[in-house]
Parts: C-alpha cells; sequence; structure tokens
C-alpha cells in the first residue's frame, strides 16, 4: 500500500509540476470567456450595421443578366445585391465570388490599395488620414486564423482611440475582420490561452490539435490522481476532529483541502474540454443526410426576378433603408429576402455557446421575405405539414416517430443569448443514429441535425463544461456559481505552482550545493508528517 501510494504522490507531484501552470490558465481564462466570447470578430450584425445602404435607383441590370454578364456557368450558391465600393453590385457565391456592378455590368477585379483605404475609411465613417495601411497579408496572423483561404488581405490601422485594426479583402472589396484594442487585450486573456490559440501554433493544425489532446488527457489523469490521495491520504480519526485529519500544513493544506472540494469539477472540465477536440472521431457517426433541395425545390432561376424599382420597394419598406438582398428559393417559389438598416444593434447579444454540433441560422428581425412574383411581403410562417411532408418525400423508408412544434427551446436546441430562431420544429426519426431535425419554419431550412452520439456529447461536453443545465442556465445563479467553481479549481491549481516552483527551487539548491560541496539551505514551507512527502 505504501508503494502505490508513494507511484501516486510522485506521479501527481511531477504532473502538477509540468501542468499545474495550464491548469491554472484554464481556469482564469474561462472566466474572462464567460463574457467576452470567442476571437474577435466582423459580426454579422455589425457588418450590416456599416454595410452602406443600396441605391436601388442606380440598379440597371437584373440577376440574371449579371450573371450573364459574368459568364458563369451553372447556377452558383448564393445570389446577393449589395454595394460594394458605395456602387450597387452582384455577388455570386460559389467555389470563387464574382461581383458583378449591378449599374454598368463592369466585372469586379483585385480592389487596389487606395480603394481598400477608403472602404476601410468609410465603414469607419473616419476620414482617410485617420485610417494608416500596415501590411499586406499572404499568410493569416492573429486576428485572421481560419481565413487562409481569403489570403491576401489588407491590414489597416485606424486612429479612433480603440486602436481599431481591420482587414479588407482585395477579391472581395469588403472588410472581413475587426479588431479593437479591447477586443484583443480580452483575446490575450481569453481565448487564446484557454484553447492555445498562438498563431505559429494555431497555424499546424494537426501539432495543434495533439498538443489540445494529450495536455488535456494528462490533466485528467493528474485529477484523478489528486482525487485518489484526498482519499487515502484522509486520515480517520477517534473521535473525529476534520483539522486532525489533514496531514498537511501550511500551503500544502489549502493544496489538499482546495483539491477534496474542487478536484471533482477540474476532471469534469478536462474531460469534457477534451471531448471539444472530439478524439478518436467517436461522434462521426453518420445520420440521416437530406439535400438543401427538399426545402428548396432545386436551385434559384435567376430569371425569375425582375428589374428592381426603387419606389415600389420603398413603399414596401416604409423608407426604411436596404442593405442587402439575397435570391432565394424556398418551397418551389422565389424571394427576395431583404435586409434592412437593424432598427436597435444594440439590443443583439453575442452568442457565447460552443456547441458540439452544427447550429445554422439565427434570430434575425431585421430581414423581410418578398415574395418575386407579386412582391408582397410574406410574414406567415411556412406550415408544419409542408415541412414534414417535404422530409417524408426525402426519407420514404424512414419512420417518423414524432413532430412537435417549439415555442421554447429544449435541451439540444438553444440559445443563452436568444439568438436561435423560435418556434421551431423538432422531428424525430427512428433511423440507427435516432436522428433529430430542427427546422425554421420562418425560412423553411434545417438548422440543427442531431443524432445520437451527438445527444450524448452535448450531456458530456456542455453539460459537463458549460454546466448549461436549464433549472439555472439562464439566471445570475449560473454566473456565480461558474465563477465560484473557476475562482476554486484557479486556487487549487495556483497553490500547486507555488508548491512546484519552490520544489523546483529546493531541488536546484540542493543540485548547486551538491556540486560546491556546502550544505544545503532549508526554505521554509508547508509539509507533511509522516515519510511520504
Amino acid at each position: 500500500m505504501n508503494l502505490f501510494r508513494r507511484c501516486v504522490i510522485l506521479t501527481h507531484r511531477y504532473l502538477g509540476i509540468a501542468l499545474s501552470l495550464i491548469v491554472a490558465m484554464w481556469f482564469a481564462s474561462g472566466i474572462v470567456m464567460m463574457y467576452a466570447g470567442g476571437m474577435p470578430r466582423l459580426t454579422p450584425q455589425l457588418r450590416l450595421e456599416r454595410l452602406p445602404a443600396l441605391e436601388l435607383s442606380s440598379v440597371r441590370l437584373t440577376p440574371s443578366e449579371a450573371a450573364e454578364r459574368a459568364g458563369l456557368q451553372g447556377t452558383p450558391g448564393r445570389v446577393v445585391l449589395l454595394s460594394v465600393m458605395e456602387r450597387p453590385a452582384y455577388r455570386f457565391v460559389g467555389g470563387r465570388s464574382t461581383t458583378v456592378f449591378a449599374d454598368t455590368g463592369e466585372v469586379l477585379g483585385d480592389v487596389s490599395l487606395a480603394q481598400s483605404k477608403t472602404i476601410v475609411s468609410r465603414f469607419m465613417n473616419l476620414p482617410e488620414d485617420q485610417v494608416q495601411y500596415d501590411r499586406t497579408l499572404t499568410r493569416v496572423d492573429q486576428w485572421t486564423l481560419g481565413q487562409g483561404r481569403q489570403m491576401p488581405l489588407y491590414k489597416f490601422r485606424v486612429d479612433d482611440g480603440s486602436a481599431t485594426e481591420l482587414y479588407v479583402s482585395p477579391q472581395t472589396g469588403e472588410v472581413t475582420t475587426l479588431t479593437t484594442r479591447r477586443s484583443r487585450a480580452l483575446a490575450w486573456i481569453g481565448t487564446i490561452p484557454h484553447w492555445l490559440y498562438f498563431a505559429a501554433l494555431r497555424a499546424n493544425q494537426p501539432v495543434w490539435y495533439r498538443i489540445m489532446v494529450w495536455t488535456s488527457t494528462l490533466v485528467c489523469g493528474l485529477a484523478v490522481l489528486g482525487l485518489i490521495l484526498g482519499i487515502t491520504q484522509f486520515r480517520r480519526q477517534k473521535p473525529f476532529r476534520l483539522a486532525a485529519s489533514i496531514p498537511y500544513s501550511g500551503w500544502m493544506r489549502w493544496h489538499y483541502i482546495t483539491g477534496v472540494v474542487f478536484g471533482v469539477f477540474t476532471l469534469t472540465w478536462a474531460f469534457s474540454g477534451l471531448l471539444s477536440m472530439e478524439p478518436y472521431a467517436w461522434t462521426n457517426a453518420t445520420g440521416l443526410e437530406v439535400s438543401r433541395d427538399v426545402f428548396t425545390g432545386g436551385p434559384v432561376d435567376l430569371s425569375r426576378f425582375s428589374a428592381m424599382d426603387p419606389a415600389a420597394w420603398d413603399r414596401l419598406l416604409g423608407g426604411r433603408a436596404i442593405k442587402e438582398v439575397d435570391f432565394v428559393r424556398i418551397q418551389d417559389e422565389h424571394y427576395y429576402l431583404v435586409r434592412h438598416a437593424p432598427e436597435d444593434p444594440a439590443a443583439r447579444r453575442r452568442e457565447r455557446l460552443h456547441q458540439p454540433y452544427n447550429v445554422t441560422g439565427r434570430a434575425d428581425p431585421d430581414r423581410l421575405l418578398v415574395t418575386a412574383s407579386t412582391r408582397e411581403v410574406r410574414r406567415e410562417p411556412f406550415s408544419v405539414d409542408s415541412l414534414v411532408a417535404r422530409l417524408r418525400t426525402a426519407l420514404p423508408d424512414v419512420s417518423l416517430v414524432e413532430q412537435q412544434l417549439l415555442s421554447e427551446y429544449d435541451s439540444y436546441y438553444y440559445s443563452r443569448g436568444q439568438q436561435r430562431p423560435l418556434p421551431v420544429l423538432r422531428v424525430k426519426f427512428n433511423d440507427p443514429a435516432r436522428t433529430w431535425f430542427y427546422i425554421d419554419p420562418e425560412m423553411s431550412q434545417v438548422l440543427a441535425q442531431v443524432h445520437r452520439l451527438n445527444r450524448v456529447e452535448r450531456w458530456l461536453y456542455n453539460g459537463l463544461h458549460s454546466l448549461d443545465f436549464a433549472f439555472w442556465y439562464s439566471s445570475p445563479l449560473w454566473d456565480v456559481g461558474m465563477i465560484t467553481l473557476c475562482l476554486g479549481g484557479l486556487a487549487s491549481s495556483g497553490i500547486g505552482l507555488l508548491l512546484g516552483i519552490r520544489r523546483l527551487r529546493r531541488g536546484a539548491v540542493r543540485t548547486a550545493s551538491s556540486l560546491v560541496g556546502a550544505p544545503p539551505v532549508s526554505e521554509p514551507g508547508g509539509s507533511m508528517s509522516g515519510s511520504l512527502r
């Protein structure tokens, strides 16, 4: 038994010396991430707010005419009318974006550096002399991780008091990323240390992935060993006295106490963090596959959209400025999906949730769906019967076991910031993967597709990592509980880091003393009564 205890003590000690800094960093940065969110980015809401209003009177071409001018073959994935360099333009998004100006039919080439500077100036509503060119990126930097396919990018600095930095794509003539001094600082003490999102490391995906998986695995082992020691080192006294049952003093005593109290949460957070990396591809089961055409009816026919009538659109929108128009097909009908100027940009909360499966779409009060044939606003959602009928037709060999229109979030489709659309149609199928679909009746599109292993991962990852249980997730109690637990874990790992530094210092002193033949100098600190320490 003594040999086992000694092995556990030594393993926990030296694993702790190696890992306590990163564990303490995870707890501290986790508190920051609760309120700062992820990496700095240009949010869809801010992009729409800063996007110039469309001058419909300058639109001379229809979408089909613009596609012909661009020489496009086939139907692009998305067609949108927006302002590019203060001019209306059609953007055809497929393998590569193609932009055609709607006033002349000219195809946009690469935007020059001077033009990009003007774009930034107008985006920020500042004179150009407050915009300074920084450099041209050909490889990702700290704030453009994940934008490798958009390279090159022009980077600009703005003299606006917030030290704003913006990145412009010469391919599209749009701002792709925006950071400020505050958002960068929060990222450096939040997301970057928490996820080890250091550009040099994160740019090498395989290496970054292995480091995250193996570090999380070792921390799980460290926490398990700590819990074992919490049990085996506890001394049962008769009569029972708690103070005498803890065989440590000084900082070691506090490390023991905080480890016993918060060790389980350290283990569950490390384990759930490991699962967020989806190691060993254990959730890669295949559920039901449904083509996008099931709900659209097929690709968009651009000839169904006629020339823009500025007066008619002004009456339809009550004078509100149009920012973007998407040309879409929904259930075999063609529509203009119109996004107008946000009525209350400050009212939108940023979503902080990272779900283990993809959830598309967001609640968007700043859009209208207008029928292409009649130019009437569609205000009613698509019927549940039509949505279910299309799913049944697409999956004729799979039995449907339940359909329900939800007016509130459930345990697998939810949002603390109320960012996900409601109501939502939930449809359950009896396939081997037990697939559930969440469908937006307003836009007739699948928002989430969740199979059985996704639902298991939801509880093992989000449930353990975010403690996002319905009974408290939307109340201030969640904040209090999470911060308390994080501070407890931070105290335990921080004390462990202190003890590790002291032990390394004593070892260095002993080594130096043995080399020069002098007696080692003892250092005060916590100790454990008994022979094992």
